[in-house]
């Protein structure tokens, strides 16, 4: 029973960790190298304007050419250094012909999908910038958003940097978009302080730029084209600086099922980035990034999800051994585990109903992410997520 508490404590800690102590550690490493001015917040100069190219690959994104096409008009940078590229590849809903419409627009087309990676390793041949931002067609960037996420480029030790997603919230939102706008508030703020620290474990896909001769060609394959491009670039000793002043926004997914497709695509490529990316677990080559990069994304891909099962089968047995129904610390913890998973399914039984309670978002949020692992894993398995992106229907 002794070794049965111990792996227990021992998994409950790893959780803990991955989710919320990997934050504080964060925050108190940020704060100690504030205290002794080691700190370095990398501001960049605002007047460091350079060519940059906006890419976008897109696969039948009609409805959103005209926005996109607009905003990026409107987009506080000098009009003879912006260059708009979209890649089209296999788009058959007439996306190349409205683009073309666009006498300010270059467009490459193939009638064959090769997927987004498989565009973006066409696209990035035809890039004569020394910076290219990649973005999503169905994203609006904020007016200053290339001038801020470019100005970090000054600093010749920065490779990449990440823009901030955004998720449009309403009153109405559905647990998927609450969820969803938490999650990406706190992964803010991580992504703040891993920044200050060292470097960012990763690029959002919505908004992400990068030098154009440090892209390195991705397998046809890859799942998180984001997530290897710039970590492949940090791993040439570069690093990921984050601006949250250069946003893209989005609606949220239109409803949990939609968020779940989603979220088990990213889980599936983050463990196929992990097999990837296997030299980076190795600190003493890659030191302070590989320690960011397992705390905050290795152990919530692999170890955590799988933790939180064998805590809750070590728990219901320590529970049982001290007897299930007293008021001693382990049957007090199963018995809150219980509570927790059936308001997270409370949660799933109301919104299937259209009945939404705020304060359910975030266990059920919290219990989908990790389910998406397994779902993620088994699909990597048996080679059944595909490499063509199937974008999740967003909220209106």
């Amino acid at each position: 029973m002794l070794t049965v508490k111990i792996i227990f404590w021992v998994l409950v800690f790893l959780v803990f960790y991955a989710y919320l102590g990997y934050g504080i550690l964060l925050f108190v490493l940020v704060k100690l190298k504030r205290l002794f001015g080691l700190s370095r917040e990398h501001k960049g100069e605002k007047d460091y304007e350079p060519e940059v190219t906006l890419f976008v690959a897109a696969y039948n994104e009609k409805d959103f050419v005209d926005r996109k096409v607009k905003n990026a008009r409107q987009l506080n940078y000098p009009n003879d250094k912006l260059r708009q590229v979209w890649v089209t590849d296999g788009s058959d809903d007439g996306t190349p012909e409205l683009l073309k419409q666009y006498p300010d627009v270059e467009v490459y087309h193939l009638p064959e999908r090769n997927g987004k990676i498989g565009a973006m390793n066409r696209g990035i041949k035809l890039v004569e910038s020394p910076i290219v931002v990649f973005s999503d067609a169905n994203t609006d960037l904020g007016k200053d958003s290339i001038k801020e996420i470019v100005r970090l480029f000054r600093d010749p030790k920065v490779g990449c940097v990440s823009g901030e997603k955004r998720i449009q919230s309403k009153e109405k939102d559905t647990a998927a978009g609450a969820g969803e706008g938490i999650y990406w508030k706190y992964e803010s703020m991580l992504k703040k302080w891993d920044a200050e620290l060292y470097s960012v474990v990763g690029a959002a896909g919505e908004l992400f730029a990068v030098r154009t001769k440090l892209f390195q060609e991705v397998e046809r394959d890859t799942l998180l084209d984001d997530f290897i491009v710039s970590l492949r670039i940090a791993m040439q000793g570069y690093t990921i600086q984050y601006n949250p002043n250069a946003y893209a926004l989005e609606t949220a997914s239109a409803n949990v099922k939609e968020e779940l497709k989603r979220k088990v695509r990213i889980s599936a490529g983050g463990l196929q980035s992990i097999i990837r990316l296997k030299s980076l677990l190795n600190p003493f080559k890659h030191g302070i990034l590989t320690f960011q990069y397992i705390s905050h994304r290795v152990l919530r891909w692999t170890v955590a999800p799988f933790s939180l099962l064998v805590i809750f089968i070590l728990n219901l047995i320590a529970a049982l051994e001290a007897g299930l129904f007293t008021t001693t610390l382990y049957p007090i913890l199963f018995w809150l585990q219980v509570v927790f998973y059936l308001l997270a399914s409370l949660g799933w039984y109301l919104e299937n109903r259209q009945i939404r309670l705020k304060v359910l978002f975030i266990p059920y949020y919290f219990l989908m992410m990790n389910y998406s692992v397994f779902q993620g894993l088994r699909r990597l398995i048996r080679k059944q997520q595909s490499v063509n992106w199937e974008r999740a229907k967003r909220g209106k």
